[in-house]
């Protein structure tokens, strides 16, 4: 199964975050794919001084959807997020692990849960996850 994960931070070193972040895929997800260059974004949804560094990143896993997220969460925590976004209500964050979508046999995982919506279902309206994204598919085909 083919996960791509789009991934932000507007704290700290954000290149290093970045970094960390893949590291701990490669070693808890799978094989990563590819990977798209840095976009770096204005805050969105609230306000910061703090603008973000974002990237997408597609990986090969034995994993389900789920069990990814929950691999994501823990990620998070570890490298020292407290709070995750609710109801609308973003704020600064040292790192941002998204699913964005899933991919089996070629085909899209949709999925709508109460922890998992799949494709994300904001991320048509986000140029610093599309922008990737789209680098990230060029890669690959």
């Amino acid at each position: 199964m083919l996960i791509y994960f789009g991934i932000g931070t507007n704290l700290g070193d954000r290149e290093a975050n970045l970094n960390a972040a893949l590291h701990l895929l490669n070693e808890r997800v799978g094989e990563q794919l590819a990977c798209s260059s840095v976009h770096r974004s204005a805050p969105m949804g609230f306000e910061s001084e703090n603008e973000f560094a974002n990237i997408v990143a597609v990986y090969d896993t034995p994993y389900s959807p789920e069990e990814v997220l929950l691999i994501t969460q823990q990620i998070e925590r570890e490298m020292g997020r407290t709070e995750k976004s609710e109801n609308g209500v973003y704020h600064d964050r040292i790192i941002d692990i998204d699913l964005l979508q899933a991919i089996l046999n070629s085909k899209a995982i949709i999925q709508n849960s109460s922890t998992l919506t799949l494709p994300h279902p904001r991320m048509q309206e986000r140029d610093f996850v599309m922008i990737p994204l789209r680098e990230v598919e060029a890669i690959l085909n």
